[in-house]
């Protein structure tokens, strides 16, 4: 398991983001606090089941730690900032993907592989309560009725992050050559649910 300074070694977007605000003392202070506070986190929910884990420690714990310190040292706003700028650029990353689309078979393949994709990385051992649909040649749905980053972010109250983490599925899947990703809502913006749609364009 990592420490809290070692995850939050690793979130050097978060870093950058701090960085362009916080002079260099300012900064010593903040990584202490933030440290401190995601090691907290860290053994209070120490008990979470593995799948869970993969997405508190990650990802929820960090960017709640981060921010609530941040509001500590600037605006509402600009502690926001630091954590939607920051998930902007993480997103960015997956800009290779956009290549590996337009390999004429990849389209198809990756609808096909989001059935097992999700039920791993986002079902029930992670957290997550869905409603899956029949499967449909070319395109796949889900739902999503529970969300452990609203959990998460709610108990550690910071529940407005939730739709950073929303808005990253759009940027990560909404401008993918070949493939159709549609959304009619999500838990973090207030409706009920988190509707997945894919399709073959």
């Amino acid at each position: 398991m990592k420490t809290a300074i070692q995850i939050l070694d690793s979130k050097k977007e978060y870093r950058k983001e701090i960085e362009r605000i916080l002079g260099k003392e300012q900064r010593i202070k903040f990584w202490h606090k933030a440290a401190s506070r995601l090691h907290r986190y860290l053994e209070k929910y120490k008990d979470l089941p593995r799948g869970v884990h993969s997405h508190t420690d990650e990802k929820i714990f960090p960017a709640a730690a981060v921010y609530l310190t941040a509001k500590e040292f600037m605006t509402e706003e600009q502690a926001y900032a630091v954590i939607e700028n920051a998930s902007i650029k993480i997103c960015a990353k997956l800009e290779p993907l956009k290549t590996v689309m337009k390999i004429p078979f990849m389209p198809e393949f990756f609808v096909r592989m989001w059935d097992p994709m999700t039920k791993n990385m986002f079902g029930p051992s992670c957290g997550f309560k869905n409603k899956f649909y029949p499967k449909e040649k070319g395109s796949y749905r889900m739902d999503v009725l529970k969300c452990p980053y609203m959990t998460y972010f709610t108990k550690l109250g910071c529940p407005e992050l939730t739709r950073i983490f929303c808005e990253n599925d759009e940027r990560i899947y909404g401008h993918l050559p070949g493939i159709v990703f549609e959304r009619k809502g999500t838990i973090g913006k207030g409706a009920e649910r988190c509707d997945f749609y894919i399709r073959k364009a």
